[in-house]
């Protein structure tokens, strides 16, 4: 077996939940920023912050060091929220390989520049080949994945090699790793699906059934579809997991924060109490301004996306938003999409 040592930057859910289940086969070592965090996972082998009552990986090292984190990896994974990735790069760089591949699984648009994470971490990592910067990105609910539930991802790198490297070193018997080179797409995907993740939950909270969310996800994988390939993406990959999959699981499940954000939104809640209320961050909350500024640039509509904004900014209720998207102008249904997606 290939031995790889891992750094995982970030100890969120997912990154707590990336590192133990990497850490069954491979050196890894967890850095968090919160003290408490790193005393729990060294002394308890549970992340009692951001994970309660999940028992990790006994190997697993957590450390608020990042020099001690990056020592020797052969690989670096970032896994804090999109509006962080510059200011942890930025203390990433002087420590880091040149040589060691980056995978990021933020999933996110950053509001001041409008760059997709991959892109932040390459302008930030200078002496890094961009083609080893790379993401990872799918249905990945951290709680069903430490649970062991079976689950699949693609990860994303413009080096093929490497990318079959680390699908290999990745793949286990309940963790399914598939390969690509569509960075672009992949990582609009992730932002996207968040955008929407907020809709679906506010049509739940709302009363709404199974006919509003199906028609919900379904044209939102039309509007991050029309955005992604619009920013260059492969339109195949967004009826993949990065895309397809990861709408399909972020509109769905209770364990989706920015599905919990819609949710509450629905049920009459303003936004500031909600957030207030959770220790954990909604990416499509800070994204959805993002997004709609980069679907502006490229002239893209997004509607669902749009309305979505105008709750989070208070401009209309969730009921109001509903009247909004059902009296668009009628139109035929793949007008709007890339003429490679027509049948």
């Amino acid at each position: 077996m290939d031995d790889l040592t891992f750094a995982v930057v970030g100890g969120g859910a997912w990154g707590t939940t990336f590192a133990s289940m990497v850490a069954e086969r491979h050196d890894v070592r967890l850095w968090a920023r919160e003290p408490e965090v790193v005393q729990a996972i060294t002394e308890r082998h549970e992340n009692t912050q951001f994970l309660p009552g999940v028992e990790l990986d006994p190997s697993l090292r957590a450390s608020s060091s990042l020099p001690e984190a990056l020592d020797d990896c052969d690989v670096a994974v970032m896994v804090v929220p999109a509006q962080h990735v510059r200011g942890v790069a930025e203390l990433v760089a002087p420590l880091l390989a040149p040589g060691a591949p980056v995978v990021s699984l933020a999933k996110g648009i950053e509001q001041h520049t409008l760059l997709r994470p991959t892109q932040v971490l390459t302008e930030v990592l200078t002496e890094h080949d961009p083609d080893l910067v790379g993401v990872l990105s799918g249905p990945n609910l951290a709680r069903e994945i430490a649970a062991g539930h079976p689950a699949a991802t693609v990860i994303a790198m413009a080096a093929e090699a490497w990318g079959r490297r680390l699908q290999s070193q990745l793949t286990s018997d309940r963790f399914r790793v598939y390969t690509s080179t569509d960075v672009v797409g992949c990582e609009i995907g992730g932002a996207v699906k968040n955008v929407m993740a907020i809709a679906a939950g506010m049509a739940d909270g709302l009363g709404y059934g199974w006919n509003t969310r199906a028609a919900l996800v379904t044209r939102g994988l039309a509007e991050l579809t029309r955005l992604g390939v619009a920013l260059g993406g492969d339109p195949l990959t967004f009826l993949g997991l990065a895309g397809n999959g990861d709408l399909i699981a972020t509109c769905g499940s209770t364990e989706s924060r920015n599905h919990r954000v819609g949710f509450e939104l629905g049920r009459g809640r303003s936004l500031q109490e909600i957030l207030a209320g959770t220790s954990s961050v909604a990416e499509g909350v800070s994204s959805a301004p993002a997004v709609l500024a980069l679907a502006n640039q490229v002239g893209v509509e997004l509607p669902i996306a749009t309305q979505v904004q105008a709750v989070l900014t208070g401009e209309r209720s969730p009921a109001e938003v509903v009247g909004a998207l059902m009296h668009r102008d009628p139109t035929t249904e793949l007008h709007d999409l890339p003429p490679s997606d027509r049948s």
